[in-house]
């Protein structure tokens, strides 16, 4: 396969073009409009867009979670909006437009998909050849946003290492490191432990010591480790586990309440009797 000139590219991928495709350049000529008609639109700027813009992407995050379809519309359609405000105001500014936009993002597809456009037989290494794209070679880390949260950072800078080799051979070898921290942090909580005997209750979230803190998130940077080694995305999977915790002990207050149990005063014993059952019926 020939692998073919920037120019035929959009000849190219008009062969899976639709009708209704050109809706998404009325977005653009959408905000073009409001920012001449509507004084809070044309007032804005790209740092004051930017928290809508953080808001909106976590809307549509939390609408394909739920399965919403109808929700996902509009939701894509406010984060659509977003991202076509950014573009006017670079156009305004004279930084650049939306052709340059789409333009480098085909470029950067057509170089990371060799198998696609050229004659390569497979899919290239996904993390080198990004590596190979920065602009600071030298900083495994550059391009990492730091605005990510913890669990979806965390896996990036391993992956980030994993594509210069910095890896564990397989996923016994995180396994097993989630087992060694989850020692180091029993032992440091033992020894918190030992300085306020006495105290049957748990510290409050914040109350640890600087060491025990310390071993929880190695703990959790181990977590993050086999869970990237056993395919599954931490941040995703973490929110699934929340979710199914919150379900349960929503069912197992309803099963308490429905045999006249008082569930907050009642002892742990006869909470986890129920929980049991709740678990089972699953």
């Amino acid at each position: 396969m020939q692998e073919p000139t920037a120019a035929g590219l959009e000849r190219l991928h008009a062969e899976a073009g639709r009708d209704g495709d050109d809706a998404v350049a009325r977005v653009l000529a959408l905000v073009r409009f409001l920012r001449v008609r509507c004084p809070w639109d044309a007032k804005q700027t790209p740092q004051t867009l930017r928290p809508y813009l953080l808001e909106e992407a976590h809307e549509v995050a939390d609408a394909i979670r739920a399965g919403d379809d109808g929700d996902l519309s509009g939701e894509l359609g406010d984060l659509l909006l977003n991202v076509a405000f950014q573009i006017v105001l670079a156009e305004e500014r004279g930084a650049f437009g939306a052709a340059d936009v789409v333009e480098a993002l085909e470029a950067k597809m057509e170089a990371r998909h060799p198998h696609v456009y050229g004659d390569a037989d497979a899919p290239p290494d996904w993390e080198s050849l990004k590596a190979a794209e920065r602009e600071s070679p030298d900083d495994p880390f550059h391009g990492v946003s730091t605005g990510l949260d913890p669990l979806s950072r965390a896996a990036r800078v391993q992956e980030r290492m994993a594509g210069f080799g910095f890896d564990w051979p397989d996923l016994a070898g995180p396994v097993e490191k989630v087992r060694e921290e989850t020692a180091e942090l029993e032992h440091a909580a033992a020894e918190d432990a030992s300085e306020s005997p006495g105290s049957a209750a748990p510290p409050r979230i914040g109350e640890a010591s600087p060491e025990v803190a310390a071993e929880v998130g190695d703990l959790l940077f181990a977590v993050v480790n086999a869970s990237r080694w056993a395919g599954v995305h931490p941040a995703n999977a973490l929110l699934g586990a929340v979710e199914k915790f919150e379900r349960r002990c929503r069912r197992m207050i309803e099963l308490a309440e429905s045999r006249g149990l008082e569930w907050k005063g009642a002892d742990l014993e006869t909470l986890d009797a129920v929980w049991e059952e709740v678990k089972a019926d699953e």
